[in-house]
């Protein structure tokens, strides 16, 4: 795929972990929003070239704004200003990005999809979800055990 908007979870969380490859593995183009950037700015002081800050209009979030932070709701914005998919992770950002027609994947999404296209190992994708946790990543019980019997059947 060519291009896609992210909130900030993933791209923390990857910053976090040295594993920014696996956004670069499936993404030629990753676009964020100003409020993200703010978000992600202790975990990357640099960006590399390939995730580019783009701008919404304010007037647009304010509907988002009501259920939402401002990163989820500029990243939202942007991915229809964009017509691109979004990368976002928190489950209330995903209910409402889906309703408006975004297609959507989170960080267990890159993990699994990195792993079936063959950019990493079963043993490196448990590896990357188990450090993702150590780094705070929060994923609930039935979604953790859905991912992990996921990535099993996908050996």
């Amino acid at each position: 795929m060519k291009a896609v908007v992210s909130d900030a979870t993933a791209l923390i969380v990857l910053f976090n972990i040295g594993r920014i490859d696996l956004m670069h593995n499936l993404f030629e183009k990753v676009y964020i929003p100003e409020a993200v950037r703010r978000e992600i700015n202790k975990a990357a002081d640099v960006l590399p070239k390939w995730i580019e800050i783009r701008t919404v209009e304010e007037s647009l979030t304010k509907l988002w704004r009501k259920s939402l932070d401002k990163g989820e709701s500029e990243a939202i914005v942007l991915a229809l200003q964009e017509k691109l998919p979004l990368i976002i992770d928190e489950k209330k950002g995903r209910k409402l990005a889906k309703r408006a027609g975004i297609s959507v994947v989170g960080l267990l999404g890159i993990i699994g999809w990195n792993m079936k296209e063959g950019y990493i190992t079963y043993e490196e994708a448990c590896k990357v979800y188990y450090a993702a946790k150590e780094a705070r990543f929060r994923v609930g019980v039935a979604l953790e055990s859905q991912f992990l019997e996921w990535l099993d059947a996908h050996r």
